[in-house]
């Protein structure tokens, strides 16, 4: 699989909750990949130090593949491990080049 192929979407969406205190607590980003043939998809990204243990994505109807993430205001670099291959998000435009010949999908998070 890779991500060019037809029907394959994704998209970091940030969803901000109300706290009654007031804090620095982080936002919640949900990050969603659709990737119908998929048996798993991990996160990765510098968030996590590039490690999917623990970022195992959710299988919703459709293949759709979802998991939120707790992330302070910032840049961040991620990338989808689907069945083993790294993919950048198909639905991010905003992209990083990285040392291995491949790009990285970038995120911002406000404040």
């Amino acid at each position: 699989m890779t991500c060019g192929m037809k029907g394959c979407k994704s998209a970091a969406k940030k969803t901000t909750t109300t706290a009654k205190k007031k804090s620095a607590a982080p936002a919640s980003t949900e990050f969603v990949l659709t990737a119908p043939d998929a048996q798993e998809v991990f996160l990765v990204g510098d968030f996590n130090d590039w490690n999917g243990e623990g970022y195992k994505m959710r299988r919703f109807k459709g293949g759709v593949f979802k998991k939120k993430v707790n992330l302070k205001a910032g840049q961040y670099e991620y990338r989808f491990v689907v069945d083993g291959d790294w993919w950048t998000d198909p639905a991010n435009p905003n992209r990083q080049a990285n040392a291995f010949g491949s790009e990285n999908s970038v995120i911002t998070v406000a404040a």
